[in-house]
């Protein structure tokens, strides 16, 4: 959207941090959407918004915000929702969904699969510390995404014409299993990278002794569980047809991340989650 040639207002608990990542290109506010004192500066003069939160915001406030979006103006509405939200009406996805549906705004879901970016994130510890993928996935493979292509969907659904109203499946080029993402792994990284698949149990105890937040791991577990059960292998076409170009592949991506993956880099561990 930075490349872009519009204005962007960064909304974000932290606006001094969202200024050194993205530098003096965009115009910063600080927002929350459960202080609804904060949603005034982020809404005003708005004509487009992208809206996305971490799975600790409950519905209500989320509701409560499209709904002042739509009293001060705003025109369109792009939602970063899950895979399969369609499908799944009890939970929060689907539910803003719905909501955003009964509003006058343009909406465009963002239905996107499991992030990559997890990999170089929540997982990082493991994959530099042990050298070893610990989820609890069993054999059900993951139709993986790049969060890049999905900005950049995002970003062509907020500035051209032609994506209001409209949902897109957002999924990489190929469903993998945890087996097959570490020898990836192994292959780029000149290493063997294993698979340890714990117990759900198993899995939550070491996240939690590693500081994760309790609601975050309850989300991760159920995710994982559904993986397992082999619900989320589906890809589609979504990507290359909004962008003209093929989604990036998971070796991509691991290249492009291999030394955030090296066992002597040092840098703080993330705690959190980039996406479902």
């Amino acid at each position: 959207m930075l490349e872009r040639s519009v204005t962007v207002r960064i909304a974000s608990r932290d606006p001094t941090g969202a200024r050194e990542r993205f530098g003096e290109t965009a115009e910063y506010v600080e927002f929350d959407l459960e202080r609804p004192e904060t949603w005034g500066a982020a809404l005003a003069d708005v004509d487009g918004l992208f809206l996305l939160f971490p799975p600790s915001v409950g519905v209500r406030p989320v509701r409560e915000f499209v709904d002042a979006a739509e009293r001060v103006g705003v025109d369109r509405i792009g939602y970063l929702s899950i895979l399969g939200a369609e499908k799944l009406p009890i939970l929060p996805p689907r539910r803003i969904e719905n909501h955003i549906a009964r509003t006058d705004l343009a909406a465009t879901f963002l239905r996107a699969s499991y992030f990559m970016q997890n990999l170089s994130g929540i997982h990082r510890p493991e994959i530099v510390g042990r050298d070893e993928l610990f989820v609890p996935a069993g054999d059900g493979s993951l139709s993986f995404v790049d969060a890049r292509d999905v900005a950049a969907v995002a970003a062509t659904a907020l500035t051209e014409p032609g994506h209001r109203n409209r949902a897109y499946d957002l999924t990489g080029p190929a469903a993998l299993d945890f087996h097959e993402v570490a020898e990836v792994f192994s292959e780029v990284l000149a290493r063997p990278i294993t698979y340890a698949d714990p117990s759900r149990l198993a899995f939550a105890r070491h996240m939690y002794r590693r500081g994760v937040p309790h609601s975050l791991v309850a989300f991760m577990t159920v995710e994982y569980s559904v993986v397992r059960l082999g619900f989320s292998g589906r890809t589609t076409g979504d990507v290359e047809a909004v962008l003209g170009r093929p989604p990036r592949s998971l070796r991509e991506f691991v290249s492009d991340e291999a030394e955030t993956f090296q066992r002597d880099r040092e840098r703080p561990t993330s705690t959190g989650v980039t996406h479902s």
